[in-house]
C-alpha cells in the first residue's frame, strides 16, 4: 500500500496539528492503521494505532490525552490529530498499514516519505 503523509509544519509549543495520511492505489479500509514518528538522533517509535472500524485505538503513553487516530474509510484517509504540542513532539511523522497491529516499526519493510512536525518552545 503506497501511503502518502501530510499535515506537518512548525508549530509553537501548545499549538495544534492535524496529519493526514491518504492512499493511492487500494483502500485502507482492510488494514489497521500506525503512525510512528522518529527524531533526529533516535529510533523510529510507535504513536499511534487504529483498527479497521476506528472503534479500537492504541496510543502511546507520552501522547496519550493529547493525540487522537481516527480514519475516515470513505476517503480513504487516516487522521492524526495532535493538541498540546510539545517540542519533544519535534519528529519526521509516518504511517503504515497492517492486516493486524504491529507496533514495532522494525516489522515494515518499507516507508512513506513522512511528515516533518517541529514544536518551538
Amino acid at each position: 500500500v503506497q501511503l502518502v503523509e501530510s499535515g506537518g509544519g512548525l508549530v509553537q509549543a501548545g499549538g495544534s496539528l492535524r496529519l493526514s495520511c491518504a492512499a493511492s492505489g487500494r483502500t485502507l479500509s482492510s488494514y489497521r492503521m500506525h503512525r510512528f514518528r522518529q527524531a533526529p538522533g533516535k529510533e523510529r517509535e510507535f504513536v499511534a494505532a487504529i483498527n479497521q472500524s476506528g472503534g479500537d485505538t492504541i496510543y502511546a503513553d507520552s501522547v496519550k490525552g493529547r493525540f487522537t487516530i481516527s480514519r475516515d474509510n470513505a476517503k480513504n484517509t487516516v487522521y492524526l490529530q495532535m493538541n498540546s504540542l510539545k517540542p519533544e513532539d519535534t519528529a519526521v511523522y509516518y504511517c503504515a498499514a497492517s492486516l493486524r497491529y504491529k507496533l514495532d516499526p522494525r516489522g515494515y519493510d518499507s516507508w512513506g516519505q513522512g511528515t516533518q512536525v517541529t514544536v518551538s518552545s
